[in-house]
């Protein structure tokens, strides 16, 4: 059993020397341990301060650029809805001019078409006017006595008649 218990005098050097040795380290080593220890433990903090700062900056940016996308979509449909108004308009403002054209177009080729129509007829009856007296005036220049002469003579005038 005496193995398993220490002897007192090994159980007073080894409290002479733990205390040699915690004053040895409390003079030379606790203060800079202590000191690396609140050093470190003041950058983590600073980096968690830092973290969390940028979190809300990160989040206020987030906020941002949310809204600033929503105006940006905003505006974009504005300007697509304007576009689409003003195609509108301008498809609706060519077919009125060219409705209004062809309109003109028509009547004006009407007019035309009466005119020349006009002046066909005049041509016409100004023709037909002349092979009347030239009928009239041979007429009255060969007296005919019987129906079988003024027969042959219209089948001849008849002949002559050129209508081009």
């Amino acid at each position: 059993m005496e193995m398993l218990t220490p002897g007192s005098g090994l159980l007073f050097w080894q409290f002479v020397v733990f205390i040699g040795l915690f004053l040895l380290l409390a003079k030379t080593a606790w203060k800079p341990i202590l000191a690396s220890l609140k050093e470190r433990e003041t950058s983590i903090q600073a980096a968690l301060d830092s973290a969390e700062k940028a979190k809300i900056e990160m989040a206020a940016l987030k906020s941002d650029n949310e809204k600033v996308f929503k105006e940006a979509r905003e505006e974009r449909d504005k300007i697509l809805r304007e576009a689409r108004e003003a195609g509108s308009r301008l498809h609706d403002q060519a077919q009125t001019d060219a409705k209004k054209n062809a309109d003109k177009i028509i009547e004006d080729a009407k007019a035309i078409i009466n005119t020349e129509k006009q002046a066909a007829l005049r041509d016409v009856r100004a023709q037909v006017a002349q092979f009347s007296l030239e009928i009239a005036e041979k007429l009255m220049k060969k007296n005919l006595s019987d129906d079988k002469a003024q027969q042959s003579l219209v089948e001849g005038f008849i002949k002559d008649l050129k209508l081009n």
